[in-house]
């Protein structure tokens, strides 16, 4: 059973400025610059713990920055344990990213809490991607360094109720004021709430006790966390302490303002590459409708989402894309006997096992590599790469939908990387959790 404790969160003080200021997205989607100008703006700004980059030994300058907000008062526990409400409220524009998705304005919200860490094969926690070692390697040096959660694990869990009504989260704040609650840099507001009545918390620990947990964003995180926790018991620290939980979000599969973005593929650097060949080799397996206007990309790919077909587009420039539609998905079944339904049945499995392996020869660990594909979630971005020369093609995808995500976590199986893009990030430096 899933265990979920309260815990009294890390957060800035006034003194440290305004939380505006103190904030910013997760770590691996900010670039140098951005992680200067974060600084510049206020050098307490969470991203000098999160992700550090000064002096010779950047881990061990987080941890002293870290010992150093604490004695001067910039950071400070809650005085009471407590379960958190987190909520954002955000846009989606449909127009711009190909998302299966009404517009309009938008609000997730979930608990935050610490959980129990679980190995993988006891089937409480689930992952649902890949991971790479190296991003493994540079969290497991910041948490040796710092002893701290900075960023908050995003999972997701089925609630059918059982013999109670589902968990109304809403309802647990409606008539409180938030602790905290900000606007970021790209307009998301953010709120939270902090749940301290000891019969509420244990009521919601019940209730949660026999769900699963599926890993939405943050596998390297709670993998390294597994990984700290046994390098403690290591060191003869004993079980039951601090460091056998993680800070995490948890938000209800079926929730109405849950967004999954599809990341799209890039590639460059083929040998030999040549469009009208690949897609001349890919009528075996694909209906191949060329020369759509490229403009009409959302309403192609969102019928084929709808219809339950496997569809992707292949863009090398211009004003027009083809479509490829599977023609028989039992084709998938015959390729790859050893995975499951669930995993065969994938979009982004169809693509990378019979395009990019098959027809276009990247293999497995070349995709991990990246070195003839990358990824991005804008399809703007895919579209100018291409038209810029720096790609010689896009696959243009449709999002991995949340209940293919359970499935495929349930078969004890693992997506391709960057199958999945959550929308919106949760922000750091809200609520920390400190390893005491």
């Amino acid at each position: 059973m899933a265990e979920i404790r309260p815990f009294r969160a890390l957060r800035f003080t006034s003194k440290a400025g305004k939380i505006e200021e103190l904030t910013c997205p997760p770590y691996d989607i900010i670039s140098e610059e951005e992680r200067r100008a974060y600084l510049e703006r206020n050098p307490y700004n969470i991203i000098r713990l999160e992700l550090p980059r000064d002096g010779q030994d950047p881990y061990s300058q987080a941890g002293e920055a870290l010992r150093s907000w604490l004695e001067e008062g910039i950071l400070r526990q809650d005085d009471k344990p407590a379960l958190y409400v987190y909520e954002i409220r955000f846009s989606v524009n449909p127009t711009s990213d190909i998302s299966g998705m009404d517009s309009g304005k938008r609000s997730i919200m979930g608990l935050l809490g610490l959980v129990k860490l679980e190995e993988f094969e006891k089937g409480i926690v689930l992952p649902h991607e890949e991971t790479l070692s190296k991003a493994k390697t540079d969290r497991f040096n910041l948490m040796k360094a710092t002893n701290c959660n900075f960023s908050s694990i995003y999972s997701l869990y089925m609630d059918d109720g059982g013999e109670e009504e589902a968990l109304d989260i809403i309802s647990l704040v409606a008539r409180e004021q938030p602790v905290t609650q900000m606007t970021d840099e790209k307009g998301l507001e953010h709120r939270l709430w902090a749940i301290t009545d000891s019969g509420i918390i244990g009521s919601i620990q019940r209730h949660l006790a026999d769900t699963k947990l599926y890993i939405a964003d943050g596998h390297h995180r709670y993998e390294t966390a597994l990984n700290y926790r046994n390098y403690l018991l290591e060191q003869g620290v004993p079980e039951g302490t601090a460091s056998d939980y993680v800070m995490m979000m948890m938000v209800e599969m079926n929730h109405p303002g849950l967004v999954v973005f599809p990341t799209h593929r890039l590639v460059r650097g083929v040998e030999g590459f040549d469009a009208e060949s690949l897609l001349a080799s890919c009528e075996e397996y694909f209906e191949v409708l060329k020369g759509i206007d490229i403009s009409s990309a959302d309403e192609a790919l969102e019928d084929a989402y709808k219809n339950g077909r496997h569809a992707f587009g292949f863009y090398t420039g211009g004003d027009s894309f083809a479509l490829l539609i599977l023609r028989d998905p039992s084709v998938m079944d015959a390729l790859l006997p050893s995975l499951s339904p669930a995993s065969r049945s994938l979009d982004v499995t169809v693509l990378h096992t019979l395009v990019l392996e098959r027809l276009m020869g990247i293999d497995k660990e070349n995709m991990a590599n990246q070195r003839n594909l990358t990824y991005t979630r804008s399809l703007d971005e895919a579209l100018d790469g291409v038209n810029r020369g720096e790609f010689q093609a896009a696959f243009i995808l449709n999002p991995t939908r949340v209940s293919e995500i359970r499935d495929v976590a349930l078969a004890g199986e693992k997506m391709p990387q960057k199958s999945t893009y959550f929308y919106p990030k949760l922000i750091t430096g809200l609520a920390m959790n400190k390893l005491n």
